[in-house]
């Protein structure tokens, strides 16, 4: 709705109080407070620190700066110019154009801000036509035009593609569906409008019925109204009233007036009646007609219903009734045999818990638990609400966990009784029978726990037999003394026993803990079977049919020898259960061979407290390490798993023994190094028969004692087609490396120690070789006087025959070394390459010292008669004594590469000479006398055996320039 301005003027100015209304939100305030609050929340915004009043057309205030004012300066704005003042001064034409419009923050409407002024309504912005780009050359009158719409060109907008031309076809769908409810207006417009008989319209012939009938009380409109209710009849006849006004004189005046009252009433109903009536007299009397028609209709109706009645009755005496009654005694001679069922059920109900009884006197658990359930079941569905049977269901229930209870008990009585039995007892499983019963009848009941508790039973019985085990051992034992009070505990007499008395224990342990553990295996193969058949995986060892469909193969029960009662055939446990338990049953027997291993090893610690085990001999470790690596074979073969406990053990005491065996043969072998003499010794028999052992065999092994044996010794040590000439040092250390190797064929875990200990020795003897031997080491300690050629010569051919050997080393550990250890190896790599390298400087060292020998005589030599010179004698001499020294050591091409060296070493010596006494090869008298000493040289060599044509060329000493 809009208001005209010259109205809205009117009406601003006529205002007492501006601050009740907003002008622009149609809201009411009852005090200044609220209006100047909403004047700060609706029509002010902040801008900085600066408060803009927006309260007036086109969201401006003419009476505040566009700026903004403080805080303070905003309040006495409002209170001045919009709370106390009597109106704004506006020009006409902005009166004239402000109307209603819509609320702010409303969607705007386009009937109330149809001529609201937006800027949207602006047709020339002023800074777009000063900077139009376009505009090249700018207009002469553009200072001079009037401002308004026509100061510039109208521009032509074309059409957007984007919206669509609307015609009448757009609003078919709409005209469709709003006819129908328009018709139904305009005729209920049409009834409406229609004027009465009296001349007056229809509503004001409704308002005026209305008027009438709001006289009536409203008493008389409810729909409880009741006369006979004493207070209604009170309300409507007042006799309290008439009574006080007979006392005063006035009664029949006072019931006139009450008949009238109610007459009125009555005449206004009447008349409201009648003309309801009227209008609707044409239905009234069309009603009327009908129900004449309507009553002949039922007559005729009521005498159908009646014939089609006594045909009913008729038919049902000729032909219903006797059916009816046969089927009536059919369904109670049905009703008498399902009674008579339910008294033989009650009956077999009755007789359950002395069947029960006799089933668990026969161990029959599973047939026992089968009938109470059976019986449950049927407690439950068939005889639901038999009074006679009300307590027997929870009788049931605790006599189900008294099984449950006596299952776990004598199956823990079983299991002690099979494994707590003499050894001697040969059966592989007591009471075979009993068991399968028993745990049949804990897998109806899902009670999986019987695995845990045969472990447990089994941990107990092996810890009893291994005590008892050392018990009579240390009672048979005559060298231990029970009754010395420093031995307070049983290990303590253990540790009293010897060697053989305490192999002879561990032996016992062995086979003992052995026969426990097969007892184990046979419980877990037969109980294997058992839960195959509960889970219909195997068959059962009876003519009964399997549980499970005929196409599906089943395994034979190998480990059961009992048969399988009816009752325990049905599939018990599913899928997921038979996994778990069988998972249970495999993880039990490993645990209990574990166990067992533990067992043993507590016995091996506890006698190896006080070093025993570290003081045995080789052979006697190696015979505890084959017996003890048997049992773990046979428990491997029992778990089906590797059995770590008792193998770390052994190589733990293995590592301790390898500790104490390196280190007697390192004490040793550095003994006989420090008082080794450096001479050739004599080779007994047994190192040669060791070699040819290992040459012939290609192992690595101590031989066993043969007849020739008790040969004497020889002179060299033969190696396959090689002499040795050796010291007695290196055939120690040769007889150590063989039982090195002898060693890791008998204690295989521990390869990997042998080999870093062998190649410590290897470094020993040759590191202590080198400090005694080209270190002069040997003239302190054994009181050498010099250290000859014979001496560097056989310390050269020791160490070539332990790099002969180091190869054969190598090849035997490596296959007895895991991949992971294989690395080792490069040890001996680098042993050999320093063995070598030691081989070379001993060499070096005897040409170095022959190269000594002949510089000195050459230094003195000098170029006259006699010939051959003193010079050259005591050269050749000192050459025959050193191919003397190593003729029976070195091979000959060995000795011929020595001299060849000293050869070369001599002919650089003899060239340097001659330049220094400057004597040419000129024919002359010097060189003549040079030519005798070459050629007495040259003879000398032709004398030694082996070097005839080594020194036969001497023209290369003279200095050819």
């Amino acid at each position: 709705m809009t208001l005209e301005p010259a109205s809205i003027g009117s009406h601003r100015h006529g205002l007492a109080t501006p601050w009740k209304n907003c002008q622009y939100c149609s809201l009411h305030f009852k005090s200044p407070r609220e209006f100047s609050r909403h004047l700060r929340e609706s029509h002010c915004s902040k801008e900085g620190g600066s408060y803009v009043c927006r309260y007036g057309p086109n969201n401006i205030c003419p009476s505040l700066p566009l700026e903004g004012v403080s805080d303070m300066d905003y309040e006495n704005h409002i209170a001045r110019d919009h709370v106390q003042a009597p109106g704004r001064k506006r020009s006409e034409t902005q009166e004239d154009q402000c109307f209603v419009v819509s609320p702010p923050g409303t969607i705007p409407s386009v009937v109330h801000d149809q001529h609201r002024w937006t800027v949207f309504d602006s047709k020339v912005n002023l800074p777009a036509a000063l900077n139009d780009p376009l505009r090249v050359k700018r207009e002469t009158d553009f200072f001079t035009k009037t401002w308004g719409q026509e100061f510039y060109e109208k521009m032509y907008v074309p059409e957007s593609r984007y919206l669509p031309e609307i015609d009448r076809r757009f609003f078919e769908k709409y005209k469709h569906r709003i006819s129908k409810r328009y018709r139904r207006y305009a005729r209920y417009k049409h009834q409406i409008d229609q004027e009465a008989p009296g001349g007056e319209s229809f509503l004001q012939q409704m308002e005026k019925n209305r008027a009438e009938l709001q006289q009536l009380p409203k008493l008389f409109m409810l729909s409880n109204f009741d006369l006979e209710n004493s207070d209604t009849f009170n309300a409507v006849f007042p006799w309290s009233q008439v009574e006080e006004c007979k006392k005063n004189g006035g009664s029949s005046q006072s019931s006139k007036l009450l008949q009238e009252k109610l007459s009125h009433y009555l005449d206004v109903v009447e008349v409201h009646i009648a003309k309801q009536i009227s209008t609707k007299s044409d239905a009234f009397f069309q009603a009327v007609s009908s129900h004449d028609v309507l009553q002949d209709n039922m007559l005729k109706t009521c005498q159908t219903i009646k014939q089609l009645r006594d045909k009913i009755h008729s038919i049902d005496e000729l032909l219903t009734l006797g059916s009816l009654k046969i089927m009536k005694l059919s369904q109670t001679r049905a009703n008498y045999v399902k009674l008579h069922d339910k008294l033989k059920l009650m009956s077999t109900v009755h007789q359950t818990q002395p069947t029960i009884q006799l089933l668990l006197s026969t161990q029959e658990f599973v047939g026992a638990l089968d009938l109470i359930s059976t019986t449950q079941e049927v407690l439950t569905q068939e005889l639901a609400g038999v009074h006679s049977f009300r307590h027997l269901s929870s009788q049931l229930a605790e006599l189900e966990n008294v099984i449950e209870k006596m299952l776990q008990e004598d199956f823990a009585k079983c299991v002690s009784a099979d494994l707590n039995r003499p050894v001697t007892d040969k059966e592989p499983l007591l009471e075979e029978e009993k068991i399968v019963s028993l745990v049949f009848g804990m897998l109806r009941k899902s009670r999986f726990n019987f695995v845990n508790v045969y472990r447990e039973e089994a941990f107990t019985a092996f810890k009893a037999i291994v005590k008892q085990t050392v018990v009579e051992a240390v009672s048979e034992a005559e060298n231990v003394d029970t009754e010395d009070e420093n031995i307070t505990s049983l290990a303590d007499q253990m540790r009293m026993l010897n060697y053989s008395q305490w192999m002879e224990l561990i032996k016992q342990i062995f086979s003992n803990l052995l026969v426990h553990l097969n007892r184990a295996k046979t419980f877990h193969g037969v109980i294997s079977d058992v839960i195959g058949i509960a889970a219909g995986k195997t068959q059962v060892p009876s003519p009964l049919p399997s549980p499970t469909r005929e196409d599906t193969p089943l395994s034979e029960a190998a480990h059961l020898h009992v048969s399988v009662s009816e009752e325990a055939a049905d599939v018990m446990i599913t899928e997921a259960e038979y996994v778990t338990v069988q998972t249970n049953l495999n993880e039990m027997l490993c645990a209990v061979c574990d166990h067992a291993h533990d067992r043993c090893v507590k016995v091996i610690v506890a006698r190896a407290k006080d070093g025993f085990l570290e003081r045995l001999t080789s052979s006697e470790f190696v015979a505890l390490s084959r017996e003890v690596e048997k049992f773990i074979t046979d428990c491997e073969t029992i778990s089906g798993r590797r059995c770590m406990s008792l193998r770390f053990c052994l190589q733990s005491q293995a590592l301790k023994f390898v500790n104490r065996f390196h280190e007697e043969r390192r004490t040793k072998l550095s003994l006989i190094l420090d008082n080794e003499r450096w001479k050739q010794a004599d080779v007994p028999a047994e190192f040669q028969e060791l070699v040819n052992h290992i040459t012939q065999t290609g192992m690595l092994s101590l031989p066993e004692r043969s007849a020739d044996s008790d040969k004497g010794p020889t002179e060299v040590l033969v190696v396959e087609d090689q002499t040795f000439a050796v010291v007695g040092t290196v055939l120690m250390l040769l007889k150590m490396m063989v039982e090195y190797c002898q060693c890791v064929n008998d204690i295989p875990s521990a390869a990997p120690d042998l080999l870093s200990r062998l190649v410590d020795l290897f470094k020993i003897f040759n590191s202590r070789t080198c400090q005694l031997v080209l270190g002069a080491g040997a003239l302190q300690l054994v009181g050498l006087k010099t250290i000859s050629t014979k001496n560097l010569a056989l310390a050269s051919r020791c160490l070539q025959l332990v790099v002969y050997f180091i190869p054969k080393v190598r090849v035997h550990f490596e296959g007895r070394l895991a991949s992971k250890n294989k690395t080792m190896l490069k040890h001996l790599d680098q042993i050999q390459k320093d063995y070598c390298d030691h081989i070379n400087e001993i060499t070096n060292k005897l040409v170095t010292v022959m190269e000594g020998v002949i510089a000195q005589q050459l230094s003195k030599w000098e170029v006259k008669a006699p010939m051959p010179s003193m010079c050259f004698r005591s050269i050749c001499k000192q050459i025959s004594k050193m191919h003397e020294a190593v003729l029976d050591i070195l091979l000959p091409d060995q000795i011929k590469e020595l001299f060849t060296k000293i050869n070369s070493c001599f002919k650089k010596l003899i060239r340097q000479q001659l330049v220094t006494l400057e004597v040419s090869k000129n024919g002359g008298p010097q060189h003549g006398l040079v030519m005798s000493d070459l050629a007495f040289y040259s003879g000398t060599f032709k004398t030694l055996r082996g070097l005839e044509s080594l020194a036969q060329d001497m023209n290369e000493v003279w200095d050819v320039r």
